[in-house]
């Protein structure tokens, strides 16, 4: 109880200093035609992927050092950077998925044409060589060993969240929890297993961006943060003279999305005491 209430509190003192707190001037703006997806890895370095498919690697002050293009073209429905060594995409138009090393070398391309899966539109990479991928054929979470390519675990969902019309717009695997965002249902989350732990009572349009215990998103001219913890719902900071359509955050880096650049920041100190 004790702890709810210091939580509270910090909450409450944070949004109260939320129209002081400020981004800052950008470190760098990054043009990128037909931009789509992006997201840091744990030193800094920004991917970006375009409606092609392409990854384009910039290092944490927004120069270009790498690109990826496959020979299959397809637009991505995830790209992840975040992990300790890989990057992951995913294609629902393709069905399939790559696994880089920090250089954009392929270690791993699967294709989800599996006796055991059938349709996948949702797909994130997870602990001990997993990729876990939302079947939209039979409503299931499944868990695959991408090493070998084999499906190791299967959850129905349509009995558990108690609806046969699940539109999943992104999952991802985050602190030994599976998120997945509904449309117009709200945030799930799940354990290793699969087994549903609770849901976050919020519609989200954007692709999930995880900061501490906090998810973060764009609002009409503010970043806002929910606590995973608690479901607290606060304005952070005016993000001003942008209409931005994402954000992600890196470890010093923030980046937001708009028009098809990115516009890069070195991350705040107020947003740094967000914990």
């Amino acid at each position: 109880m004790k702890k709810f209430i210091l939580l509270s509190f910090f909450l409450a003192s944070f949004q109260l200093m939320a129209q002081d707190n400020k981004l800052g001037n950008p470190i760098a703006e990054i043009q990128l035609e037909n931009l789509d997806l992006i997201s840091f890895d744990n030193k800094d370095n920004l991917f970006a992927s375009n409606t092609s498919g392409d990854i384009y690697q910039f290092d944490r002050f927004g120069k270009k050092t790498n690109l990826f293009s496959p020979s299959r073209q397809g637009r991505l429905n995830q790209l992840e950077a975040a992990w300790t060594v890989n990057i992951f995409s995913f294609s629902a138009d393709l069905q399939e998925y790559r696994i880089f090393d920090r250089f954009l070398n392929p270690l791993a391309e699967n294709n989800l044409l599996l006796a055991d899966v059938n349709l996948v539109k949702a797909a994130t990479f997870g602990n001990n060589n997993t990729v876990w991928v939302w079947d939209e054929s039979d409503l299931s979470i499944k868990s695959l060993d991408y090493l070998r390519n084999l499906v190791i675990q299967s959850q129905p969902l349509n009995l558990i969240l108690n609806s046969d019309d699940l539109e999943v717009l992104e999952i991802r695997e985050f602190k030994n929890r599976l998120f997945m965002n509904i449309k117009n249902e709200g945030i799930f989350i799940f354990d290793n297993q699969g087994n549903l732990i609770k849901k976050i009572k919020m519609v989200l349009n954007q692709k999930m961006c995880f900061y501490n215990e906090y998810l973060l998103w764009t609002e009409e001219g503010f970043l806002m943060s929910i606590s995973i913890k608690s479901q607290s719902i606060f304005k952070i900071a005016p993000i001003e003279n942008l209409e931005p359509e994402t954000i992600q955050i890196g470890q010093n880096r923030l980046a937001l999305i708009q028009r098809g650049r990115i516009i890069l920041y070195e991350l705040p100190n107020w947003l740094k005491s967000l914990r």
